[in-house]
């Protein structure tokens, strides 16, 4: 049963984790599904994404514990790669992955009862990822996200600059369709051009960011057809015919 469902409306698309009775915790299966959406709605004709967990109690609680993802391939930016437009939806908890996969999102509409949290501190663990915070939001608020433990209302995310938008519970969807029809109207050129210069030149990335990027790429290179021929030459004792793929 697939955990990650796609809605298309008109040139959006609305991607959604769809493990609610887990908060939408990410397992090996969301991540992967989630890269996959995200890949074939880069390869579309659709403009907008929003990303949303199902249920309305969670965004997402994290990386599920029993199941744990490679969860550098459903983060904007790392696995997920586009030039398009990706609004964050947030409703409940966003914690830990979920954290990281909101923040690095281009837009974020917050409902009242959202909470973001990361509290790896707690648990003595963490990928990393998340000193991307820093770079978005005041650094004193960032490192009081991740130093004390203590979830953020919804309402001091958009003081803090994290949120775009804060909507009565249930209105997020309908507020990031607002956004998104807003955009769809300009130029794509000229807003992929800004995005990639923002994400490209404009904000650092941590040390776990950039390992996740070049991990993504060797494992490209690592599980490609051409790797494939390369040991199948060798075996065979011929010169390798490669196609670069």
């Amino acid at each position: 049963m697939s955990v990650v469902t796609v809605e298309e409306r008109g040139p959006v698309s609305v991607i959604a984790i769809d493990r609610p009775e887990k908060l939408n915790a990410i397992n090996k299966a969301v991540a992967i599904e989630l890269q996959d959406a995200f890949a074939a709605f880069d390869r579309s004709e659709q403009r907008i994404a929003i990303i949303t967990g199902k249920g309305g109690r969670a965004f997402s609680a994290g990386a599920d514990v029993t199941d744990l993802p490679e969860l550098w391939r459903c983060v904007p930016t790392v696995g997920i790669v586009t030039e398009k437009p990706i609004i964050a939806a947030v409703s409940g908890w966003c914690i830990g992955g979920g954290l990281v996969m909101a923040m690095m999102c281009d837009l974020l509409v917050a409902t009242e009862s959202a909470r973001f949290s990361y509290p790896e501190g707690k648990v003595g663990i963490t990928g990393g990822m998340i000193a991307g915070l820093a770079a978005r939001i005041p650094h004193k608020i960032a490192m009081e996200i991740m130093l004390v433990g203590e979830p953020m209302s919804a309402r001091r995310a958009y003081e803090s600059g994290l949120a775009n938008r804060v909507v009565p519970d249930g209105a997020e969807i309908d507020e990031a369709m607002a956004l998104a029809e807003k955009i769809v109207d300009l130029a794509p050129l000229a807003l992929a051009a800004m995005k990639r210069f923002v994400n490209d030149g404009v904000l650092p990335k941590g040390p776990s960011e950039l390992a996740a990027r070049y991990g993504a790429e060797l494992a490209a290179v690592r599980n490609s057809a051409d790797a494939a021929e390369g040991v199948r030459a060798l075996k065979e004792r011929r010169k390798p015919r490669y196609e670069g793929r």
